[in-house]
């Protein structure tokens, strides 16, 4: 076990590039570190207590810690700042080492938790008063303190400037428990379905609830009335439960606004039940939702429903318009692409009915089945602008009429999205170019050409077809077609070892250098798109088709490889979050130059980066860094 004065040195070794002990001799360290104490935190372990008293500064020697505030009405905290390697905790106790006296009763304090394990010395404010007169310390805390102060103000200036510029908005963020209706309207599942009609029409509501012993049966809608009573005849006298939509998707009253707009967004539906510990609350509807401003989406739904060529270019307004409204709204990233992606997937596929209304025009009918898939951010369901097309079709056969069919489709297609907003993919990555679509036989020939000849051209295009998405067409075509990739990648492995070479080539940065972290003097910016997102899809994209998944949003990638016990239940959480800030902070500035007209770029400046987005950043990167890792390991690379 090693002597006081030898565990003194080790821990100087680790500390003497810092403001505190630097230019210190080592007698007089060994001293100070004797008054000092090594303390270790577990991941999630508390270090400081709002209700603890402090008595001087945690200096950061390993591992990374948040500072929070706990909101005790709802049990939520709300991360202040990411604290990592160098730096200090415990600033706000300095008043009271300047002579401030402590408040008699309590008083509402930040706390610190571990995110990683983490190791700190705990500098006591006896060692502070011995080394404040050095001018390297003093000047540190103070620019220490400055830059901290800064960064609440900026954050405050900004959270003004956002209730002021869209504080009617806020509607987003609301809970559903304060706009849905307590007024419940039900009938028993022995109910009869004229009842249930008369019980409609008295209480003048559009559904009503099957309950049972207190529990959701079904929900019957005036859609279900007409369809299965006037369209198919149901006799009157049938029971509710015949007629129901049975286990008909719920909420809790606790989800925010955005969330029921979401569900009746994603799912077509216009009631949606509240339930609380299996019990029924509520009911939020459309009508609910449309008095609380969503009108802007249901317009745009309308919209392009409605859209012909001619009105095709008013639609990307309409689209950026909800984008614009999520994105001030600070919705969540994903769920914000849920929704943006369901609108684009709705604008596509009419985009493909128009494609084929003018071939009919033309006398021309479709002669057999078809799936058309895109690639690149909307194949990712990561879409927020209309950017480059990025897309393929897939047919049944390849006669010469089936051919001279879909090569004119490809360019009606091609044009149409081009009139609705959408670029000419620069790599004529498009179903109007003759690489682009082709019967099954020639995709599986096309691909077995790709997966042999591993060229770095053909690499690349294999990156970008395996981010694909079925669109609209045939379902079975579409199975039919991964299942000839599905062959094809079985007898290709060494493909996939190609592609991993080509990612070792482009490793993700990392920013926590620690001695230059520590002065804050890491690069000056970086790609964000090239050097951190392609690398991240394209390694959860190698490591799902290692894994028998070929298509799919990375979020369902990472439940994939989650449960086929690839990533633990917490790598896998991490690495949600990781791909969550990163992409947030794309889109976020992004759409910024969109709005103030500036030219479009994705090089992230660091001098444009609160300290706290700087450090997420820096945890962000180290988990994708991982997931690299893991990849390269794979193959031994």
């Amino acid at each position: 076990m090693m002597d006081q004065n030898q565990f003194n040195l080790e821990i100087f070794d680790a500390v003497r590039f810092h403001p505190f002990f630097k230019g210190v001799d080592p007698n007089t360290a060994s001293f100070l570190l004797s008054l000092c104490e090594l303390r270790q935190y577990e991941k999630t372990e508390m270090i400081l207590e709002k209700d603890k008293p402090r008595d001087g500064l945690l200096l950061m020697l390993e591992g990374f810690s948040e500072v929070f505030v706990r909101n005790e009405t709802h049990g939520k905290e709300e991360v202040l700042e990411v604290v990592q390697k160098g730096e200090i905790i415990g600033f706000s106790s300095l008043a009271y080492f300047l002579g401030m006296p402590r408040p008699s009763s309590s008083e509402v304090m930040v706390e610190v938790k571990a995110v990683t394990l983490v190791k700190v010395l705990f500098i006591p404010f006896e060692v502070i008063k011995k080394r404040w007169d050095d001018p390297t310390v003093h000047d540190y805390l103070l620019t220490q303190v400055s830059v901290r102060l800064k960064d609440v103000y900026t954050s405050l200036a900004e959270q003004v400037k956002l209730a002021r510029d869209y504080g009617d908005q806020e509607v987003l963020m609301v809970r559903v428990q304060d706009i849905m209706s307590e007024k419940i309207v039900s009938v028993t599942p022995v109910t009869t379905i004229q009842e249930a009609a008369r019980l409609m029409h008295e209480m003048k509501t559009s559904s009503v609830l099957v309950i049972e012993n207190e529990i959701l049966q079904g929900i019957i809608t005036e859609r279900d009335m007409v369809k299965r009573v006037v369209a198919e005849g149901m006799n009157l006298t049938a029971s509710s439960i015949e007629m129901m939509t049975p286990n008909p998707i719920s909420i809790s009253p606790t989800a925010y606004y955005y969330d029921a707009l979401h569900l009746v967004f994603i799912n077509g539906i216009k009631h949606i039940p509240v339930v609380e510990k299996s019990k029924v609350v509520g009911i939020i509807t459309l009508s609910d939702l449309l008095r609380k401003k969503s009108e802007n989406v249901m317009r745009t739904i309308k919209q392009i429903d409605q859209v012909d060529k001619d009105s095709l270019p008013q639609v990307k307004g309409a689209i950026y318009e909800v984008i614009d409204t999520l994105l001030r709204n600070q919705i969540p990233i994903f769920k914000t692409f849920d929704i943006v992606t369901k609108l684009y997937d709705r604008l596509v596929i009419r985009l493909i009915e128009l494609s084929f209304q003018t071939l009919k025009d033309k006398g021309k009918l479709q002669p057999c089945s078809f799936a058309f898939y895109q690639m690149g951010s909307s194949g990712r369901e990561e879409q927020f602008m209309l950017t480059d097309q990025d897309h393929f079709l897939v047919y049944e056969n390849d006669s010469e009429q089936t051919t001279n069919y879909f090569t004119e489709l490809g360019k009606e297609i091609t044009l149409n999205m081009e009139k609705s907003g959408y670029a000419r993919c620069k790599g004529l990555m498009m179903c109007s170019e003759a690489k682009w679509r082709g019967s099954l036989a020639v995709w599986e020939e096309r691909l077995r050409y790709w997966m042999l000849q591993s060229t770095n051209d053909h690499l690349l295009l294999a990156q970008n077809f395996f981010s694909y998405r079925f669109i609209t067409g045939s379902r079975k075509l579409h199975e039919r077609f991964e299942g000839i990739l599905s062959n094809q990648l079985q007898r290709s492995k060494i493909f996939l070892y190609r592609m991993t070479q080509i990612e070792s080539e482009h490793p993700i940065p990392t920013l926590d250098q620690p001695i230059r972290s520590l002065f804050k003097l890491e690069r000056k910016n970086f790609d964000i798109k090239k050097e951190v997102l392609f690398p991240y899809h394209h390694c959860l994209q190698i490591l799902s088709l290692l894994n028998g998944k070929q298509s799919g949003a990375p979020l369902e990638k990472i439940s994939w490889l989650q449960e086929k016990g690839v990533f633990s239940d917490a790598f896998a959480k991490d690495l949600e979050a990781a791909s969550s800030h990163i992409l947030t902070m794309y889109v976020k500035q992004r759409w910024q130059q969109l709005r103030s007209g500036k030219e479009q770029t994705s090089i992230v400046s660091f001098t444009k980066l609160s300290t706290r987005e700087k450090e997420e950043l820096i945890i962000s990167l180290r988990t994708l860094r991982e997931l690299q890792g893991q990849v390269l390991s794979h193959f031994n690379l």
